[in-house]
């Protein structure tokens, strides 16, 4: 069985590791992972059936990443490592999807191994909903520090060469993560509407055709029109005629 282990503390992952290796040859650790996007990236380079995968973890959690892995083809199953108290994770009972309780022990873990189960989109869909929303932010470097701007304050995202803006409410920001990334984490919040642009479905308000032919992008908040691709258009006029 070829493992990922996802954790951002690394003697949590070394932990891991070591007790992955005393359990046998049949497990094998391919690739180690510090947040989500990380994971994410790395099931699309390499085969993994199985990710280890911790739940609180900065730029992306557990939860929204263990959400994008199950919409591909062939998802590797999740086991959550979780340091919650157990009260907190009766919320993951009924949904068949394993957890293991920080501190491991190696008996349990061996257990869960053997019970590996890919979870199904709806049985995401229903953790994700148990959750609060602090997962769903944007972090950006600020004055020495990092910065949390909830999803729900950002107007728009727009790639320009090497990095990515996010506008929002207060401002703009500065990101390292690609627009693809973005994309796939908030996809039932952005719509892409060019190739170096996404915007946010609540903010989008309507669009302006110009006599060149050109159509933007009216979005609340901000008096800066996007251009919206011919590939895209469609999309837009719908969302704005349905709402949804």
């Amino acid at each position: 069985m070829k493992i990922l282990i996802v954790d951002d503390e690394a003697l949590a992952r070394q932990r891991l590791r070591s007790m992955l290796e005393e359990l046998g040859a049949q497990y094998l650790v391919v690739g180690e992972a510090t947040n989500g996007v990380e994971a994410l990236e790395t099931c699309r380079d390499v085969d993994v059936d199985l990710v280890l995968m911790d739940i609180r973890m900065p730029v992306m959690g557990g939860i929204e990443a263990a959400a994008l892995l199950a919409r591909q083809d062939n998802p590797p199953a999740v086991i959550f490592v979780s340091a919650y108290e157990e009260h907190a994770l009766h919320a993951f009972q009924g949904n068949a999807l394993n957890y293991l309780l920080k501190p491991i022990r190696g008996y349990r873990l061996e257990k869960a191994l053997h019970q590996v189960q890919i979870p199904t989109r709806p049985q995401i869909q229903l953790i994700r909903e148990q959750q609060d929303q602090e997962s769903d932010f944007i972090c950006s470097g600020y004055r020495g520090g990092i910065r949390r701007i909830p999803a729900r304050d950002i107007i728009f995202f727009r790639a320009d060469q090497k990095y990515v803006t996010a506008c929002h409410i207060e401002g703009e920001v500065l990101l390292e993560e690609s627009l693809k990334t973005l994309e796939d984490r908030f996809t039932r919040r952005f719509l892409r509407i060019h190739r170096n642009a996404l915007v946010s479905r609540r903010h989008l308000i309507g669009l302006e055709k110009h006599s060149d032919g050109r159509c933007l992008a009216l979005l609340d908040g901000t008096d800066e029109r996007l251009e919206i691709s011919r590939r895209h258009l469609p999309e837009v006029r719908r969302l704005l005629k349905t709402g949804g």
